[in-house]
């Protein structure tokens, strides 16, 4: 029988907080990145953003995000070489990057994974469909 003066402690450890997922996306068109992170901070994802190539690969550096939207066409980058460059860095390789492009070209799908991109986005996309995307990208992790 235990002494009412009995503390008792509990054994478990504590368990630290879950936090959202966190994307990056880089795209030149600013209004796209507004209105994305505005859709993927209402369904619960931390976001950060960026139009240049130079500060993605500083956010990426920074912020290890958990998934990145990677546009190809850049001002001062090339988005499928920012790709191909995290796809050979081991910090970063883990990474999935989605590629996302207005070209049509047939061997655009093809380059995209050639540069490390996990998927490819045609422009203009459906935001909901983006959505099931991110998730099945988010579950494979």
């Amino acid at each position: 029988m235990l002494d009412p003066q009995t503390t008792i402690e509990p054994c478990l450890e504590p368990i630290e907080p879950v936090s959202p997922p966190l994307i990056l996306i880089v795209d030149d068109d600013d209004d796209q990145n507004t209105a994305l992170a505005y859709c993927l901070k209402g369904q619960g994802f931390e976001v950060a953003t960026t139009t240049s190539g130079q500060a993605a690969r500083r956010l990426v550096r920074e912020l290890h995000p958990t998934l990145i939207l990677l546009d190809v066409q850049l001002p001062d980058d090339d988005g499928l070489r920012i790709c191909a460059d995290l796809d050979e860095d081991p910090v970063t390789a883990e990474i999935p990057v989605m590629i996302i492009s207005g070209a049509e070209l047939p061997h655009s799908v093809r380059q995209a994974r050639m540069a490390g991109g996990s998927f490819y986005v045609r422009k203009p996309y459906d935001p909901n469909a983006l959505l099931v995307l991110i998730q099945h990208a988010l579950d494979q992790l």
